[in-house]
């Protein structure tokens, strides 16, 4: 049990100090709880006491020492907003990605935290920029959170990684033939008919289809190759007669598509979308080309890492991502066990030969 409070305070105070064998604790008069101090110094224990009652008693002051104790440790810490932290979100090489982040942070739900001071930021800020945001947004936050955590500018976690928000994507799928077939037949403009042709042949990016050069192909090897623009993979796909139909009909030298090579991404998706939205197409983008060609060659037992090659994924959970919707339909056995009874007799054939 606790014993007597060991050192003398007003009545009124909300924290008393008391010993229990080798250790200090605070005893709350209000509540009757108990709390180690975690520590064996009287001195200290005291001092730790005081704090508690002067938080209890002139919350509104406390701020101010917390201020002043943090600048001894860095001077910044206590101005930096989240908009600094945005403009280092976005301080990357890559332009595409320097671009793709620069979008997301100008979206209105970052509006409600843009001028807030790190420290003086609660979890109902970040609550407001989830509720009027939605997965890019809750994605791009988290990055936000993650980049100041761990540069040492927040002194804590805002949300704890387990109460964390669950990003609900939209769903995504793939262009069906059918649905492809419509796009191509009421497609007008020649450039463009090819460009989709070719995103169903081969399943790239828009961007790494769009910006392709006669150079990337081998004719000697029947080999198409191109390094994807996000991640820098090889991607590399033998050329079988369609996609050589279709190549040959494209310009010998430069890009392969002139025009369609120098539109930003956003322009190529924004024609695509207004040709989907006349044929009432729905559900789907310029990226669904790849979804479209993984789930294909899932269907066809095509080995994943031949996928991997064509597709240019570093990661075989990422492929399965793209290819989840696909169904691979298992050959007969006994066509397995027929073939294997023949390579039998061959073998025997020819020991006897021997």
């Amino acid at each position: 049990n606790l014993e007597t409070p060991i050192i003398k305070v007003s009545m009124k105070a909300k924290y008393w100090l008391c010993k229990r064998k080798n250790g200090f604790f605070s005893f709350d008069a209000e509540t009757g709880k108990r709390e180690s101090l975690q520590t064996g110094d009287k001195e200290e224990a005291k001092r730790i006491i005081r704090a508690k009652n002067d938080a209890a008693t002139q919350p509104a002051i406390n701020i101010s020492i917390a201020k002043a104790y943090l600048v001894g440790i860095d001077p910044k810490l206590v101005e930096r907003t989240w908009g600094f932290v945005m403009q280092e979100f976005c301080a990357v090489k890559k332009d595409s990605t320097r671009l793709r982040r620069e979008r997301a942070i100008v979206g209105k739900a970052f509006n409600a935290i843009r001028n807030k001071k790190l420290v003086e930021t609660k979890s109902e800020d970040f609550n407001a920029v989830l509720k009027s945001g939605g997965a890019f947004a809750n994605l791009t936050l988290r990055c936000l959170h993650n980049l100041a955590l761990g540069m040492g500018w927040l002194l804590a976690p805002v949300i704890p990684p387990k109460l964390w928000p669950k990003v609900e994507k939209k769903p995504k799928r793939a262009i069906t033939p059918e649905e492809h077939q419509q796009i191509i037949e009421a497609e007008n403009n020649a450039e463009r008919k090819l460009y989709y042709e070719l995103l169903w042949e081969i399943g790239s990016a828009q961007t790494d289809a769009a910006i392709l050069t006669a150079a990337n192909i081998d004719w000697k090897n029947r080999r198409l190759s191109y390094h994807r623009l996000k991640t820098g993979e090889l991607c590399m796909l033998s050329i079988g007669a369609r996609l050589e139909k279709l190549l040959k009909s494209l310009p010998l030298e430069g890009p392969l598509f002139q025009k369609i090579s120098t539109l930003k991404d956003k322009d190529r998706a924004a024609e695509f979308h207004r040709r989907c939205r006349i044929l009432k197409i729905e559900g789907v983008s310029l990226h669904s080309y790849r979804y479209s060609w993984a789930s294909r060659a899932k269907q066809l037992g095509m080995p994943e890492r031949f996928a991997q090659s064509a597709l240019g994924h570093a990661s075989l959970a990422v492929h399965r991502e793209y290819a989840r919707d696909g169904v691979a339909i298992c050959p007969s056995l006994e066509n397995y066990e027929g073939n294997a009874m023949s390579l039998r007799g061959v073998e025997s054939v020819l020991a006897a030969t021997v």
